[in-house]
């Protein structure tokens, strides 16, 4: 591949120029410092040329960190639940490591973009990165000791680090236009498919790799993060250079006052209907995939056959990410969010009736599961920051993904509990119900959200 800029090939509007879309995003840098994060000062001013070369490059790189890190944080994610399970003797806790995950994503958001706003995005997802890698070998000690409150600091260091993949996105499509944007969210939010089929068929032969080091199992599915995700971090701190902000677009809307309260974005209407969007999707998407596990375990599959399943779901999540940026450009934002809401109640449905020995519609379940929520997610994060400077950006990115990531800690600690309760059956229903509410505001609204994106 050449320096050239990789998302322009994709971008769907016709005649769009690279350099043209440098030159507004360089010439509000300049006029308008005072509305861009105290980390852009002082960065060189870079000639349009320049600006769309390193923009082509930094985007490899942030690829190439996201497949990294998916990797490991994947097969961390897989075995937890069922790590749980054993070290406290009940299924009703098996949802709690991923709630430490998404608990410690929703922590890591904000914390990282804070950190952002102040040094740097390089510094931020460098952090991020290195964090997880520590999780990962808290994880594994936890597991040897048999400490469950231990194994849950480590998954929630593990969820801190994922920030650094889920912010990612925001990164590279800050360094775009607005029409531009869905497009770049989908070639990093793609780079997770690597993880999603890699990561959860590592969990077998690093299991082995575990047990000639004389370690339990199971703990093989931490020593992925440590070195996968431990190479994203490297990646990242020597490659993102310059840092991402020096080539972003400051300022795609003159008329975005910079240095709004995050309070005050959230009430603007495509805002609001996007947090709805994302928030409906991870909350349903963490609530049914995190028991899978758990519930195929309880019927007798072996790990590995947990694996494959999982894999066909992270697949779901990821691998057609281009195709959703492209549906968002074509269609916009709002029409692709209901439809990844309807994806989303129809897998639900799949889920709750598959037979209890799985098969094929268990995994087709799993499939739309994720696809459905990579639909609302490529979609709402386009629409997230629409009309929103560089400054505002950064600080609503870190809030919104805060607010996912709560939502999906909570839904993940429910899970357990429904299923040691109710049923596997039961979950798939409450994950459709929830889909109702939020898909009839984003419906209801979609021509006013339509005109306004």
């Amino acid at each position: 591949m050449t320096d050239a800029d990789p998302v322009a090939d994709a971008d769907p509007v016709a005649g769009a120029d690279p350099a043209a879309d440098a030159q507004p995003a360089a010439d509000a840098q300049a006029a308008a410092p005072d509305r861009l994060p105290p980390a852009v000062a002082g960065l060189p001013h870079l000639a349009e040329g320049d600006r769309v070369r390193l923009r082509g490059r930094t985007v490899k790189v942030l690829v190439a960190g996201v497949a990294l890190g998916s990797t490991g944080h994947i097969a961390a994610v897989t075995v937890a639940p069922i790590v749980a399970s054993e070290l406290a003797g009940t299924s009703a806790l098996s949802g709690v490591p991923g709630a430490a995950v998404v608990l410690g994503a929703a922590v890591g958001a904000s914390g990282l973009s804070a950190l952002m706003a102040r040094r740097g995005r390089r510094p931020g997802i460098t952090a991020g990165y290195a964090i997880g890698v520590l999780g990962a070998a808290v994880a594994i000690g936890a597991t040897v000791a048999g400490l469950v409150p231990a194994l849950m600091i480590g998954m929630f260091m593990i969820g801190f680090g994922n920030s650094s993949n889920q912010l990612s996105r925001y990164v590279a499509a800050d360094m775009y236009p607005f029409h531009r944007r869905a497009a770049t969210i989908g070639t990093v939010v793609w780079a997770a498919t690597v993880g999603a089929v890699l990561g959860p068929n590592l969990v077998g032969p690093s299991g082995r790799v575990a047990t000639a080091l004389g370690l339990p199992p199971l703990t093989g599915a931490y020593l992925v993060p440590i070195a996968f995700v431990g190479a994203a971090a490297i990646l990242s701190f020597v490659a993102l250079r310059p840092d991402p902000y020096a080539l972003a677009d400051a300022v795609h809307d003159p008329a975005a006052p910079g240095t709004t309260s995050v309070r005050k974005l959230v009430r603007r209407p495509t805002v609001a209907a996007a947090l709805i969007g994302l928030l409906a999707s991870q909350v349903v998407m963490v609530l049914i995939m995190t028991m899978t596990p758990v519930h195929m375990i309880a019927h007798g599959h072996h790990v590995e056959t947990v694996g494959i399943v999982i894999s066909g779901h992270t697949f779901g999540m990821y691998a057609l990410a281009p195709i959703s940026g492209r549906l968002t450009d074509r269609l916009g934002s709002p029409t692709v969010i209901a439809g990844g809401l309807i994806v989303t109640a129809a897998a639900s449905v799949l889920a709750a009736v598959a037979p209890p020995d799985g098969g094929l519609l268990l995994f087709l379940a799993l499939f739309l599961l994720g696809y459905g929520w990579n639909l609302g997610f490529v979609a709402g994060s386009t629409m997230l920051t629409r009309g929103v400077d560089v400054a505002d950006r950064t600080r609503l990115q870190g809030a919104a993904d805060t607010l996912i990531w709560s939502g999906g800690a909570l839904a993940s600690l429910s899970s357990g509990i429904v299923l040691a309760f109710a049923s596997y059956a039961a979950l798939g229903l409450l994950g459709a119900a929830l889909v109702v509410i939020p898909l009839w505001i984003i419906v209801a609204r979609r021509p006013a959200l339509t005109a306004a994106t």
